[in-house]
């Protein structure tokens, strides 16, 4: 096995449990076509192969890119691109491989460190989501920012990010992943989590506003809502709102689902 670069932050997966549940996740059938952020030493990759039409991986290390050429070079539904993903334009690169696109789900073990750019590269931004969006994500992330991510309004965890991935998709937590399952141990557990985008029948008339609301309610949790945007919307048009909807005028950012989120964007983007 290759010695782990922290500079990449590389941990590598070897729990056969976990391996199991990222597949099961992932619903697979012959005819995806996958992305695969991080393949590593390739041991989800083995085991993807032979269940789908095609694995395109993206490796940011060219010494492991070299040993997954070696491993898997004679799969003729594998393609490796070595580069980085948060730069790389992954269709133009593999546009003469008609076999590997359109890719239609993604699945990665993905560096902590880079989790809020990568979910950008892969969902969009409320403003500006991926279109054409992939049919499912499933990603192993730090624990903690996958219970940010499913948090329910009042929950401890629930915040900013809870309300924009819930806006952009479906999202799932699947299983814990301890960090006794990766070789060298992080120092905090994984979760893995899926992601279905989505398109809302009950979505934000300017995605821009809300995405900016979103952004002040929480910039502060201390502080009750209504102070947190008085820079962008009057004090009394804020209370009528809270009347017609039925909440305390001293509501917190924290307290609001995203069905309310939508409706205060709404309300005042007429």
């Amino acid at each position: 096995m290759p010695q782990p670069r922290k500079r990449f932050a590389q941990h590598w997966l070897r729990s056969e449990t976990a391996l199991k549940q990222i597949i099961q996740a992932a619903q697979l059938k012959n005819s995806d076509r996958l992305l695969e952020i991080g393949p590593g030493t390739g041991i989800l990759t083995r085991r993807l192969l032979p269940l789908v039409q095609s694995v395109l991986a993206v490796e940011l290390d060219w010494d492991l890119c070299k040993k997954l050429v070696k491993s898997f070079g004679n799969y003729n539904n594998f393609l490796l691109l070595q580069g980085d993903i948060l730069k790389l334009d992954v269709a133009k690169e593999a546009k003469d491989f008609p076999k590997f696109l359109p890719i239609n789900k993604v699945v990665a073990n993905i560096p902590y460190n880079i989790t809020s750019p990568i979910l950008e590269k892969l969902l969009g931004r409320i403003s500006s989501p991926k279109i054409p969006p992939y049919d499912l994500i499933i990603l192993l992330i730090q624990k903690e920012v996958a219970q940010r991510i499913v948090a329910a309004p009042g929950d401890k965890s629930y915040g900013g990010l809870s309300v924009k991935m819930q806006y952009l998709a479906d999202c799932n937590y699947i299983c814990d992943v301890s960090k006794k399952a990766f070789y060298p141990s992080p120092k905090v557990d994984s979760a893995v989590i899926t992601f279905r985008p989505r398109f809302l029948l009950n979505s934000a008339v300017s995605p821009q506003r809300l995405e900016t609301l979103i952004n002040l309610g929480f910039a502060n949790r201390r502080k009750m809502l209504r102070n947190n945007l008085k820079s962008l919307i009057d004090s009394d048009r804020l209370r009528e709102f809270f009347t017609e909807i039925d909440l305390n005028e001293q509501v917190r950012a924290e307290n609001l689902d995203l069905n309310q989120w939508i409706a205060l964007s709404n309300y005042f983007s007429q």
